[in-house]
C-alpha cells in the first residue's frame, strides 16, 4: 500500500505532534498494539483495529479517526473501527477538536448523526457515529479490541471474535465539558492519542 497524501493542515499537525514525547511507561502500554499490527502484517493478514470505550463518543472516536489517517499516511494498510458498550452520539467537542486538527468534517442533524470525517482528497470520508462495538459494520472476527477507557475494559472482560485485547486507557475529557478548559482538554486528549498512534505506526517495519 502506498502512502496517502493527507491534507496539508494535517501533515503540519503530525509534524508538530512528533515533538510530543511518548513516555517510557506509555511505550510499554503501546507495545502490545505494535506487536499485534506487526504480526498481522508479517503474516499477510488484514489488520483490523476496533477502538472501544463506554459511549463511543470521544476517546474511541479519536482512536479510530487518528489511527486510520496515520496508518494510511505511513502506508500500512489498516482498517480502523470503533464502538461502545452502549450507543450515544459522537460528542460535538470531540468533533470540534478533530476539525481544529485539520480534518474536514460534515455532520448531519439528529440525536446520533452520521459524521463525515475526511483526511485526504485520495480517500473517501469516514462515516463516524456512535454504535455498540459489535455493530454490523464492525468486524466480527480477527480484530484487536483496543480498549480506550478503563470502564469499558473492566465491564467487558470478553470481546467475542477478537484476536487480541489491548488496554490503552485514556483519561476522559468529558469531565471538562461546559468549563473554561473544554477546548484545551479535548485538544490535549486528541493530541495524545494522535501522537501515540504516530509512535505505533512509526515502529511497524
Amino acid at each position: 500500500m502506498s502512502k496517502t497524501n493527507l491534507y496539508p493542515a494535517l501533515i503540519e499537525k503530525l509534524e508538530d505532534l512528533k515533538s510530543l514525547k511518548v513516555s517510557l511507561e506509555r511505550k510499554e502500554v503501546l507495545k502490545p498494539l505494535i506487536e499485534f499490527i506487526q504480526k498481522e502484517k508479517n503474516e499477510g493478514n488484514s489488520i483490523q483495529l476496533n477502538f472501544i470505550c463506554t459511549h463511543n463518543s470521544r476517546r474511541s472516536q479519536f482512536g479510530q479517526v487518528w489511527a486510520q489517517a496515520i496508518s494510511d499516511f505511513y502506508g500500512i494498510e489498516t482498517n480502523c473501527y470503533s464502538g461502545g458498550t452502549e450507543e450515544t452520539a459522537f460528542n460535538q467537542n470531540a468533533i470540534d477538536a478533530l476539525n481544529r486538527a485539520g480534518f474536514k468534517i460534515e455532520s448531519a442533524s439528529g440525536e446520533n448523526p452520521q459524521v463525515q470525517v475526511q483526511y485526504s482528497e485520495d480517500k473517501s470520508a469516514m462515516e463516524c457515529y456512535s454504535k455498540v462495538y459489535d455493530a454490523e459494520e464492525n468486524p466480527s472476527k480477527n480484530f484487536a479490541a483496543v480498549m480506550t477507557c478503563s470502564h469499558a475494559d473492566e465491564n467487558c472482560p470478553f470481546i467475542p471474535g477478537s484476536k487480541d485485547r489491548i488496554a490503552l486507557d485514556y483519561s476522559d475529557p468529558k469531565k471538562y465539558d461546559d468549563t473554561p478548559l473544554t477546548r484545551e482538554k479535548y485538544d490535549e486528549r486528541s493530541d495524545q492519542i494522535a501522537s501515540e498512534m504516530i509512535y505505533v505506526f512509526e515502529n511497524i517495519e
